[in-house]
């Protein structure tokens, strides 16, 4: 009893200390001062206005929604087949496939993207919509890679020989047999992508320009200048966001069963 009552008092000092920095950023943000302040000096919603009213930061959402969006739904076309590749074939090359595609895990995105800037601007590839979704792409595909490769085991692969042993092609196989088990890790690779995507500043600041904003990326110009309500408006706003995702694919889902099943 002793060491369970630790166990949770421990669980909810570690949870008070996660959230607590959120709460700082949601009372700012409702602050009637003209600067960030915790405990909030009065209650107005005028900032959120201030940020709802400005096209540019509707811009910036907008442009890391879709971004995000796209990146991830590449990520997951380029990393299922490897995985599959890595996971059931042996080929010349293989470690070395698998090093590169996991490399953007341990390599800094500042390098990647002054490397990928670099590049792009020999063929001709820089300071566009393609040239963000390139980057992007490359720093997620490793998160949807690494949820995947565990999911395709041994006994997973029978049953793949069992369908194709009843007739079943290969992609009767992947879509009836394959995908369903490695289904959860699909999602929870796509999620953890989509998040690191919207999140980046190091590789988009790259390729970014004054109609190609990100919003991490505003932000940081942003508090190079000024330090007011906005910024903490801003990130109340994607906070609350990023709960009621988490809120309706709980409902949806069920992120429970989906890390039961990892």
């Amino acid at each position: 009893m002793v060491i369970r009552l630790l166990v949770r008092i421990v669980s909810l000092m570690a949870l008070a200390y996660l959230v607590l920095p959120l709460m700082v950023i949601i009372g700012s943000s409702l602050t009637t001062t003209s600067f960030l302040a915790f405990p909030p000096q009065g209650l107005t919603l005028s900032w959120f206005g201030k940020v709802i009213a400005d096209p540019s930061y509707l811009s910036a959402f907008a442009m890391s929604t879709v971004l995000a969006a796209c990146a991830t739904a590449a990520a997951v076309l380029l990393a299922v087949p490897s995985a599959l590749a890595i996971a059931r074939y042996t080929f010349p090359g293989k470690r070395l496939l698998s090093a590169v595609l996991m490399s953007p895990l341990i390599l800094p995105h500042v390098v990647l993207g002054a490397a990928l800037l670099q590049y792009g601007a020999a063929i001709g590839l820089t300071r566009n919509f393609p040239a963000l979704l390139v980057g992007h792409i490359v720093i997620i595909t490793p998160f949807v890679l690494r949820a995947v490769l565990p999911q395709l085991t041994d006994e997973q692969q029978s049953l793949e020989e069992a369908s194709a042993d009843l007739g079943g092609g290969p992609l009767v196989t992947f879509f009836l047999v394959t995908f369903p088990q490695i289904r959860s890790g699909v999602l929870s690779g796509a999620i953890f992508a989509f998040i690191s995507s919207w999140i980046n500043v190091e590789l988009s600041i790259f390729n970014t320009t004054a109609e190609l904003t990100t919003i991490p990326v505003k932000l940081f110009n942003y508090v190079q200048y000024t330090i007011d309500p906005t910024i903490a408006a801003v990130s109340a706003i994607t906070i609350l966001v990023a709960a009621l995702v988490i809120i309706i694919l709980d409902l949806t889902l069920g992120l429970d069963v989906l890390s039961e099943r990892r």
